[in-house]
């Protein structure tokens, strides 16, 4: 918000002095709050801090320690420096003792060789003070203006902190009270070294304030959500003290970071957003980003040297036509319930809905662990903590990030394929679906279609036309392996009516139903079929 030393001695009113600085070079960066003349040396305890004091030195001492405690005495109040014009008093140098105690306390010395209007001066520095603060106020306004129009329009945390990093210029990293990374960005600087051991850095900065500076850790932190219900900290990482614009930018985007929040509420929590942009990274591109080990890392989850487990949670209770609020909605109480389920048996996991059918979470197990018993823990706690039937279906284990697109892959054709006949496992892998599984995996090819299309066409036909339920009394033939008195308790028919609608089924087809492999094509042809409903 002030111009410094530096700047207040490059002005033309000055610069006319032909000002030389003689000591205390390292304090020129100071802040120069306000200039004050003054010739007696027992000016100190009229200073508040941060004044650039003009003198002739014609009523300072003559020995050194009395110049000596003068200099002090300034240091002590915070002075921003000391300008002696070599004129009346001192005609080319000043003292040693001067110097030597300027130098101690690196508060800057400057001489001027000519005569200088101190009037002058002090109209120009005051203008260029008064400059700089309507430069910060404008700037603290642009800033308002800026976030307010982010809340409004109800800003991702991932675009509060992009415009962090464009105003500021520095890295800035949104976690939780837990320490574990939400959202940052790096502002054109290495994400991995950025974000790397993060929780550990972040436990050993601790402030007192709602917004304060750390010096040693070069952080300033400001906390973010309602006083009192606080739930993360905002960082920015700044090597020297941030100026008040800074401080400005950090607690406007806490502010919108907290409204966002309370405006999501009922929506996705923040975690599982950030959760389940990791996961879309994972599945949507062959190659992980280079940064995603850190990232996950910095969320408590380790991906390396790990047994990486891919997992996908399908809700009995969503069909196709339901509303898409309603399956969102489903699927967000399902991924917190399985999120709560990770927790309670240990395990870290990165959880979130990537996609409108499934809950997806990639389990990250130490290299010594059982795999399926931890697997058994987890699928009871899912099953418990979730308000509905649903179905759990894990991938391939593996031990490279490179790998987990297809872990999470398979895990997903699994749900899908064990979603029409869930049974009572606990959950599913791929050896469970068998056929179902197979059919799942190749669904998208047109000739699966054309096949099954070309099996039960007439079927359909027949059905939608005479409202019959041809298609549904074959699935309960194919189902009980061709066992007709078995069929027909499923049907609900006596035996003599359901053998009547055997016989027109095989009349509508053309097939003998006592032919092997007309019945096992017709039954590949109703997985099919389902699937196509599913």
């Amino acid at each position: 918000m002030y111009p410094t030393v530096a700047e207040a001695i490059a002005l033309p009113v000055i610069r006319r002095g032909r000002p030389r600085v003689v000591a205390g070079s390292a304090g020129m960066q100071g802040p120069v709050r306000w200039v004050h003349v003054a010739e007696v040396a027992d000016i100190a305890h009229l200073l508040r801090g941060g004044e650039l004091v003009l003198t002739t030195g014609i009523a300072l001492p003559d020995d050194g320690p009395a110049l000596t405690t003068y200099v002090d005495d300034l240091a002590a109040v915070g002075a921003a420096g000391l300008v002696v014009e070599l004129v009346r008093r001192w005609s080319d140098r000043v003292p040693d003792a001067l110097v030597a105690a300027a130098d101690r306390h690196r508060l800057p010395l400057i001489t001027l060789a000519r005569e200088t209007q101190f009037v002058s001066v002090t109209e120009a520095v005051v203008a260029l003070i008064v400059d700089a603060q309507l430069a910060e106020l404008r700037a603290a306004e642009q800033v308002h203006e800026t976030f307010t129009a982010l809340t409004v329009a109800g800003a991702e945390p991932a675009e509060v902190l992009r415009e962090v990093a464009r105003i500021s210029g520095l890295p800035v990293v949104l976690e939780t009270l837990g320490h574990d990374v939400l959202a940052y960005d790096a502002a054109g600087h290495d994400p991995i070294e950025l974000l790397t051991d993060w929780g550990q850095r972040s436990r050993s900065v601790a402030v007192s304030q709602r917004t304060a500076y750390d010096e040693e850790a070069g952080w300033l932190i400001t906390a973010v959500g309602a006083q009192g219900a606080d739930w993360g900290r905002l960082v920015l990482l700044s090597p020297g003290p941030p100026p008040h614009r800074h401080v400005v930018v950090a607690e406007r985007a806490a502010s919108a970071l907290a409204v966002h929040r309370l405006v999501a509420r009922d929506r996705e929590s923040l975690e599982r957003q950030t959760h389940r942009m990791l996961l879309a990274q994972l599945l949507g591109q062959a190659l992980p980003p280079p940064d995603v080990t850190t990232r996950a890392a910095a969320l408590g989850v380790p991906l390396e040297r790990r047994q990486l487990v891919g997992v996908a949670i399908r809700p009995g209770s969503i069909t196709p036509r339901a509303p898409a609020l309603a399956t969102q909605e489903v699927l967000r109480d399902l991924a917190e319930a399985t999120a709560l389920a990770a927790r309670r048996v240990s395990v870290p996991a990165l959880v979130g809905v990537v996609d409108d059918t499934s809950v997806r979470a990639l389990l990250s197990l130490p290299a010594q662990a059982e795999v399926d018993a931890v697997l058994r823990r987890l699928a009871r706690e899912v099953h418990r903590s979730a308000a509905s039937a649903m179905v759990v279906a894990v991938g391939t284990t593996v031990s490279h990030v490179s790998d987990v697109r297809r872990s999470l892959g398979e895990a997903a054709h699994v749900a899908g394929a064990a979603l029409r006949s869930p049974g009572t496992q606990l959950y599913h892998r791929l050896d469970d679906v068998r056929l179902r599984g197979l059919l799942h995996l190749l669904r998208e090819d047109e000739r699966v279609r054309a096949f099954a299309h070309r099996e039960l066409g007439p079927l359909l036909a027949r059905d939608d036309s005479q409202g019959s339920r041809l298609l549904e009394l074959l699935r309960c033939f194919c189902e009980r392996g061709g066992n007709k008195s078995a069929a027909a308790a499923a049907a609900h028919l006596s035996r003599t009516a359901y053998y009547q609608q055997l016989s027109r089924i095989a009349q509508v087809l053309g097939v003998s139903l006592e032919d092997p492999e007309s019945m096992l094509s017709l039954y590949v042809a109703l997985l099919v079929h389902e699937l196509d409903d599913a």
